[in-house]
């Protein structure tokens, strides 16, 4: 018999089955049914576009074989512009996915596949790519297809048939769902059923029970009688699976319910969760039967309830399991609920921003602001995980309510939401509801997502138990008196961002080592690159000295990203070599110098910009005083402003060439030897944009390792948000989509808030390893990471811009009076003194994407800034 997932090829239309001649992954399935044999060698391959990127736990692997470098697999969907074709990524080409350099909509080429059969089902098999060239970002046969869901998927059984692929489950057939590409938290394919209207239903009530008498029900033989039962909370999903768990569908949530009696934990189990998690939302009405009653986990964490007139039940949890026995689920529409059930109301606790202060440490809250700020995406890898690898996805948001300048900073994580979550842009109302406060040393107050926390954003207000809140009536009714066109100017999308800032005191552990910043040496440096996968940020902090400075000029150097080599072969590595090919060249390939010397034409225009520029001299204390006044910029100046910061002229791109290298030069790539150097660290008179350290030279040739991870790319740099562009921000900020959409695209968009940065080449301690990093300061208030900054005037230095993050005094946008600022030359005048400086320097480290890896300089300490504890 066929497996039910594959029908024959036959079925198909005739016209698809005339083109199969221009078909290469036809001809490649052909292939193997006629040459016999189970590895595929392709000398002439045409391109085919990847589609989609699906991932699942691995199968467990036979006592004896080799385990798998990672515990999950890859299905991949790619199309010839005739067919699409499933096909198995060999485990050898992880490292791909998880650098995200195959991703959905690029081209590449299958030069190496093989046939695997399922050796415990007789007719099932799947083809597993092995080595592939990849290329192009711009798919060209992406490009020319229409219709994509036109296209029939084919491919191969176990008896030699080339067929028709209906199923939408794993390859390896003892998985029966996908994951989230980028996480575990977000149900992923077509089994998670969507949220639907309930239909009309008539329930038998004559014989109920209420959660107080549950708790004494517990080890009793008979089942217990059916509830009524409102959902009050909703917690994310929990996967919980790993290699070698026989569970089909691995999932836990958790719902706190609640009825006239009191509140308590409901946990959905397994397959149920597919079914019923998004349909079971906060105001949810349920009717429960063949439910189960277990002791409650106590070692996990509970939302705040704030209705205390409420009891909790903590004991006692109500279990809905798939089977012994079956529960049954009956979702009650809100006509057909009955004040006489006695069923509570959902309630909020909507703190304003003003008040947040007061509240406690770890506290809970609900908030509602207008979105002004929206990071990009990160990820960060969960420590003291037993089972399989998990990342957390999280992103920073910026909020204002109209109760205080500051706005609310929230680190929000993934609720199991990814529409919503992925959909936060600036200009839209956002309700986050348990959300827990933190506050470190010398920083502002944050709230942090929790377990039960559920986001909303604007589309998706309508019908929530909050719109009758009277602080989000009042919110609305403040957003009415707001400007668009004045709020746009204070909103950003997207760049680097890192909250809280690094603490005023760097202080370790003598007992432990311990830091609040892990504190690492710098010859692990470059494993702690190579270890990053696809948007995972670290922040560490290694010791050494500052040997070289360059300021780079920007937007030209946003495009450096763009300037790769447009195809790389990768095949499988070596047995000894451990690090692959991809890496070796990001983490050690020498960055060709480009020229610092300022070219005659581009220093008059520095002269004409300076003259036209109307610069004031104030004083911190008068700038003061003006903002107390209310003294600031009309509609109208503010966007002649904006109109005459959007037209200043730019230089052209700068040409890197390896003349320096050919040369002998004895600096570091990027920093050309100052002419005329005195021995004492100066620079010639023609090049103010550069500095190096007297001894760097030297001691270049001696270190043993020189780490150029790149400069700042476009994805470092946050952008003003704007309606016509919002589809292409959004797509920037958030993670790769694992499934390519014709809205998908390759545009980039220039960065509005940063005109430059400082290339900064720190030499460890020991002086045996050198890494370059990007230092960006602050330049405005109206940058989202000035935001908590403590912001105590300082001398501009270079070594107090380094400690302090900002270049002072901060311009304010918002203001009329307007504050000079140093040049770059005149800031890099200063460098001498960090000449022989023993600092501890605080690193973000964040994998971009391909080959694009972020080293941001955000803190360095002088040794009287450390303190042992």
């Amino acid at each position: 018999m066929m497996p039910e997932e594959f029908q024959n090829i036959s079925a198909c239309s005739d016209p698809l089955t005339e083109n199969n001649q221009n078909s290469f992954l036809h001809s490649t399935l052909e292939q193997f049914f006629t040459a016999k044999t189970r590895t595929l060698k392709i000398d002439k391959t045409d391109a085919v576009a990847v589609i989609e990127l699906q991932r699942y736990l691995t199968e467990q692997q036979n006592v004896g074989q080799q385990q798998p470098p990672d515990s999950y697999s890859y299905d991949m969907i790619v199309t010839d512009g005739v067919w699409q074709a499933k096909c198995i990524l060999d485990r050898s080409l992880n490292h791909l996915i998880h650098k995200n350099i195959i991703s959905s909509g690029i081209d590449i080429h299958i030069t190496q596949c093989s046939f695997v059969y399922n050796e415990r089902r007789l007719g099932q098999g799947c083809v597993c790519i092995e080595k592939i060239e990849h290329g192009s970002k711009a798919s060209n046969v992406l490009r020319k297809i229409k219709d994509l869901d036109s296209l029939p998927m084919i491919s191969k059984d176990g008896f030699g048939n080339i067929v028709a692929l209906q199923s939408d489950s794993p390859l390896q057939v003892g998985r029966k769902h996908y994951l989230s590409l980028w996480n575990n938290e977000d149900p992923e394919g077509r089994l998670w059923v969507p949220d639907v209207p309930p239909s009309d239903v008539v329930l038998d009530v004559s014989k109920m029970t209420l959660l107080c008498d549950l708790e004494s029900s517990l080890g009793c033989m008979f089942r217990p009688l059916p509830l009524i039962v409102r959902v009050i909370h909703k917690s994310r999903l929990r996967y919980y699976g790993k290699p070698g768990l026989k569970i089909n569908y691995p999932y836990q949530a958790y719902f706190e319910v609640a009825d006239q009696s009191g509140t308590m934990s409901l946990v959905l189990w397994n397959e149920l969760c597919p079914e019923w998690y998004q349909r079971l939302n906060v105001g949810t009405v349920l009717y429960l039967q063949n439910y189960t009653l277990k002791q409650s986990y106590q070692n996990r964490s509970r939302p705040h309830i704030d209705n205390h007139r409420m009891k909790s039940f903590h004991s006692v949890e109500i279990c809905l399991n798939p089977r012994n026995p079956t529960a049954v689920l009956t979702v009650v529409p809100a006509k057909s609920v009955p004040p006489q059930w006695g069923l509570p109301e959902v309630s909020y606790q909507f703190t304003v921003r003003s008040e947040l202060e007061s509240l406690a440490s770890n506290s809970a809250c609900d908030v509602i602001g207008l979105v002004t700020f929206v990071s990009r995406v990160e990820r960060i890898k969960c420590k003291g995980n037993t089972g399989p690898e998990k990342y957390w996805t999280y992103r920073w948001v910026h909020a204002v309510d109209g109760t205080s300048n500051i706005p609310f900073i929230l680190e929000i994580f993934a609720s199991s939401q990814p529409e919503i979550f992925n959909g936060i842009y600036p200009m839209t109302y956002l309700v986050c509801t348990q959300m827990r406060k933190c506050q470190e040393p010398d920083s502002l107050p944050y709230l942090t997502s929790s377990c039960e926390t559920q986001i909303f954003t604007t589309g998706y207000h309508k019908g929530q138990p909050y719109v009758s809140d009277p602080r989000v009536k009042s919110f609305i009714q403040w957003t009415k008196t707001l400007k668009d066109s004045v709020m746009l100017k204070k909103t950003a999308v997207g760049g680097h961002y890192c909250f809280p800032h690094a603490p005023l005191i760097f202080t370790q552990s003598v007992a432990d080592g311990s830091a609040q910043v892990p504190l690492v040496a710098a010859n692990d440096l470059k494993s702690e690159l190579e270890g990053l996968h696809y948007r995972e940020h670290k922040r560490l902090a290694i010791q050494g000295q500052v040997m070289a400075v360059q300021y780079v000029t920007l937007p030209e150097e946003t495009l450096s990203d763009q300037m790769v080599q447009s195809v790389v072969a990768v095949s499988d590595p070596p047995s000894d070599q451990r690090t692959v090919e991809v890496t070796q060249m990001l983490i050690n390939r020498e960055t060709a110098p480009s020229s610092v010397q300022s070219s005659p034409s581009r220093r008059k225009r520095k002269q004409a910009k300076k003259r036209v520029m109307k610069r004031r001299y104030i004083t911190r204390a008068r700038v003061q005083e003006k903002r107390e006044a209310g003294h600031g910029l009309t509609e109208e100046e503010l966007s002649e402003e904006e109109s005459d910061s959007e037209t200043e002229e730019v230089g052209p791109l700068e040409k890197r060439t390896d003349q320096s290298r050919a040369s002998g030069q004895l600096g570091p790539p990027g920093f050309p030897q100052s002419e005329g150097a005195t021995g004492e660290g100066s620079v010639a008179d023609c090049d103010r944009t550069s500095w190096e350290s007297s001894s760097w030279p030297k001691q270049r040739q001696e270190v043993l390792e020189y780490l150029h991870p790149g400069g700042v790319c476009s994805e470092s740099l946050s952008q003003r948000f704007r309606f016509d562009d919002k589809t292409l921000l959004l797509q920037q900020s958030n993670l790769h989509a694992a499934r390519w959409t014709p809205e998908q695209t390759t545009d980039t968009l220039s960065s509005v808030t940063c005109q430059g940065y400082y290339k900064i080449t720190i030499l460890g301690i020991n002086q045996q390893m050198a890494i370059d990093a990007a230092f960006v300061p602050v330049m405005s208030s109206g940058d989202p990471r000035s935001l908590g900054l403590t912001q105590d005037p300082h001398d501009n230095t270079l070594l107090s811009c380094l400690s302090a993050g900002f270049i002072c005094p901060l311009a304010d946008p918002l203001s009329q009076s307007e504050v000079a600022l140093p040049e770059p030359e005149e800031i890099l005048a200063t460098a001498e003194e960090l000449k022989d400086t023993h600092l501890v320097c605080i690193l973000d480290l964040c994998h971009l994407g391909g080959e694009k890896v972020e080293v941001i300089i955000t803190k360095v300490y002088r040794m009287t800034d450390i303190a042992l504890v």
